[in-house]
């Protein structure tokens, strides 16, 4: 297939995200009772159609925010499957329109940036926790948190300092290995899969609880952000990658999570950073990454909870921070003390879960020197054109 390479390097850089994917995922399944299946299918799925369509390694995430309050408040199945619904509903309406695309063209760069900076230290903020405060569903739960900590450094050190191949493959197969050692007894076949129950009752709890919080989230980092990082990685062969798009193919999908009761998907600037980082530079990779969510799903899924918590978290951990490290040099860019402070207010609100309310100052203090530029254009215009004070000059 023209633009794609099939390499080491490639299959590596595949499995740069996972320590975004993998405790959300747990999480879903242990907490709020998730099908394994049903968490994994639609997210390889929508692995594989990314890497053939946009030709780049563009990532599959959960929805984090959505993700975080579903499990914190326990919410069932049927109620995640009712905000996927939405989230789907939403979204597809925003891309196939164009409205998306129109959108993104009045949020400038420094808002861009700000936005990107937030999930940077999200990532960096997720990674500590994984090591200080493990969740309880990991077997690695029981562990020191020094011992946690100090495998995460050794990972992230390592990762950061070569970034090849055989390190990023060599970390995969270290979970692996501790997966099989720590794991239950393989069972084949996939879990059951449910048909979620729904009534407008179900569907006014998702949208107040899990989609109004997770909107900004998607509409500037899903879509905004990660065509822009998409650009500024891969130049001309990230060209199909554009925010009208993106909002499409996650829309369709989480159309399909909520009618199989799955884990709510999207598109990631951090997780583009990531999956680039350990070597993927095309779709190659996501391809990859999907065909392995998608046989796991299949072959595996009725031993996947098992298998999911005995993934070792200094691994995740240490994946995660350099992922967050690399996303965060993207601020390299930027200049001028104004948009610092546009970059920095958007980050902080965002890395607070402001995110919406981010968005809104930004575009004000990103907005508000153009406006005063244009004004003062069109005063000195009318002054050049007014006619000099009692005739001509």
């Amino acid at each position: 297939m023209r633009g794609m390479r099939w390499s080491w390097r490639e299959v590596a850089g595949a499995f740069g995200d996972l320590g975004v994917l993998v405790p959300i995922a747990v999480a879903l399944i242990v907490v709020n009772g998730l099908s394994a299946t049903a968490v994994l299918l639609p997210a390889g799925i929508l692995y594989v159609v990314s890497g053939l369509v946009y030709r780049v390694p563009v990532p599959v995430q959960p929805l984090k925010a959505f993700g975080a309050i579903a499990i914190a408040q326990g919410l069932g199945s049927d109620v995640i499957a009712a905000g996927a619904l939405l989230m789907g509903a939403i979204f597809v309406v925003l891309g196939a329109t164009g409205l998306l695309d129109r959108a993104a063209r009045w949020v400038p760069q420094p808002v861009i940036r700000g936005v990107q900076l937030s999930v940077g230290l999200l990532f960096l903020t997720v990674a500590w926790g994984l090591t200080s405060s493990p969740p309880a569903a990991f077997t690695d739960a029981g562990r020191p948190s020094w011992w946690l900590l100090g495998g995460a450094l050794l990972v992230a050190l390592a990762a950061g300092l070569w970034r090849q191949r055989l390190v990023t493959l060599g970390l995969v197969a270290l979970a692996v290995g501790a997966i099989a050692w720590h794991g239950p007894q393989l069972s084949l076949g996939p879990s059951a899969l449910r048909v979620p129950s729904l009534d407008a009752a179900t569907f006014g709890l998702a949208f107040t609880v899990l989609v109004l919080p997770q909107l900004p989230l998607t509409f500037a980092n899903s879509c905004l952000a990660t065509a822009d990082v998409a650009r500024d990685y891969f130049g001309g062969a990230a060209r199909r990658v554009t925010p009208g798009r993106l909002a499409t193919s996650l829309g369709l999908t989480n159309l399909v999570v909520g009618a199989v009761g799955g884990m709510p998907v999207c598109h990631g600037a951090g997780g583009m950073s990531a999956h680039r980082a350990f070597g993927a530079r095309t779709g190659a990779a996501a391809v990859v990454m999907g065909v392995v969510l998608v046989a796991l799903a299949v072959v595996l899924g009725s031993a996947l909870a098992g298998l999911l918590v005995a993934f070792p978290l200094p691994v995740l951990a240490g994946l995660l921070a350099v992922a967050g490290v690399v996303h965060v040099l993207l601020l390299r860019d930027v200049r001028g003390a104004w948009d610092w402070t546009t970059v920095l207010v958007v980050g902080l609100l965002g890395l607070a879960g402001q995110l919406g309310l981010g968005l809104l100052v930004g575009l004000v203090l990103a907005w508000a020197p153009r406006l005063r530029a244009r004004r003062a254009a069109e005063l000195s215009s009318r002054r050049r054109a007014a006619p000099y004070p009692g005739g001509s000059r």
